[in-house]
């Protein structure tokens, strides 16, 4: 499913205009952004967890010359399911 078709399943489900469902969707979406970015978890009970996750610097090969490089520290968004939707899988 992309973004389009969540949108028509949301307008579909909640009987509201295109716009509407787009706003809706947005709000959620940035709204799970800025709460990972404040508290670094977000946490849905019945859907899952969204948390940072945070890599060390380390490093690394060029796969193509051997030569050793220096991989920066990183961080991104990791998500955790709820028991709930695992069983629904």
């Amino acid at each position: 499913m992309n973004k389009a078709e969540l949108i028509e399943s949301i307008q579909g489900k909640l009987g509201t205009t295109k716009a509407d469902a787009v706003a809706a969707l947005e709000a959620v979406t940035e709204s799970i952004i800025s709460g990972v970015k404040k508290d670094e978890t977000v946490q849905i009970i019945g859907f899952g967890t969204f948390k940072i996750s945070k890599r060390a610097a380390r490093d690394g090969r060029n796969p193509q010359t051997g030569e050793k490089i220096r991989i920066a520290a990183s961080k991104s968004v990791k998500f955790s399911p709820s028991t709930t939707v695992k069983k629904s899988l």
